[in-house]
């Protein structure tokens, strides 16, 4: 194991907007904030937006500084990536930032009905074995899953550099009975031209890995839906 790894875990450990629950207790029917995240952690009654396998957590802080009226949850189990956002974020003071440990699988286990008014899938896994969605975190089962913490008609966001996963996910949506409300195979190429500046904005936070593969010339697929 990396010493770089056990210094960034430790360094989580001391953040108090880093949250590593023991998912067996939570599971087991422990609270953690658990319809409560705003007023608990945040101080306040602002929509919460998740960002589902957030990586670095480039797109919480990159979104978190555009809408002070938000609170933002960065999401994935692997506590040392999202480190660099944990950090970022108490450097520059954001306080509507927190950062959550865990799989994906076990997000609805933190949040109650009706407690989350936005979700972003930012270059989530394509899974491509997984015939059933069972995995892919964009699938429409998943849609299901998120449901039932979600606002009734709130908006699922999903930013990709896999055709696989953008056109799965499309399917997949269109046969469960999701509407497409936004649909582009190429962000910077049409969509960032023609849907209103501030969300070209956010649509323009790149990650570290987005930025390189826009290097080697892939384009960016988005799309959108409502649940």
């Amino acid at each position: 194991m990396g010493k770089d790894k056990l210094r960034k875990w430790k360094e989580n450990a001391t953040f108090s907007h880093v949250f590593e629950p023991d998912i067996k207790s939570i599971a087991g029917g422990e609270g953690l904030h658990k319809g409560a995240w705003a007023r608990s952690v945040f101080g306040n009654d602002h929509p919460i937006t998740l960002e589902l396998g957030c990586g670095k957590g480039e797109y919480t802080v990159g979104l978190a500084r555009r809408h002070p009226d938000r609170n933002f949850i960065g999401i994935d189990i692997k506590g040392h990536r999202f480190w660099r956002g944990a950090k970022t974020s108490l450097e520059e003071g954001l306080n509507n930032v927190a950062f959550l440990r865990t799989k994906i699988e076990f997000v609805h286990h933190f949040f109650a009905p009706g407690e989350v008014s936005e979700i972003w899938l930012t270059f989530s896994d394509p899974q491509p074995k997984d015939e059933k969605g069972t995995k892919r975190i964009t699938s429409a089962l998943f849609l299901e899953r998120y449901r039932g913490f979600m606002v009734p008609g709130g908006q699922v966001h999903v930013k990709s550099d896999s055709p696989l996963l953008y056109s799965l996910s499309k399917e997949g949506w269109k046969e469960a009975g999701f509407p497409i409300l936004e649909d582009s195979a190429d962000v910077y190429g049409e969509l960032v031209h023609r849907v209103d500046p501030a969300f070209a904005e956010v649509l323009n936070i790149r990650t570290f890995y987005e930025r390189r593969w826009l290097e080697e010339g892939k384009k960016i697929h988005y799309l959108r839906t409502s649940v």
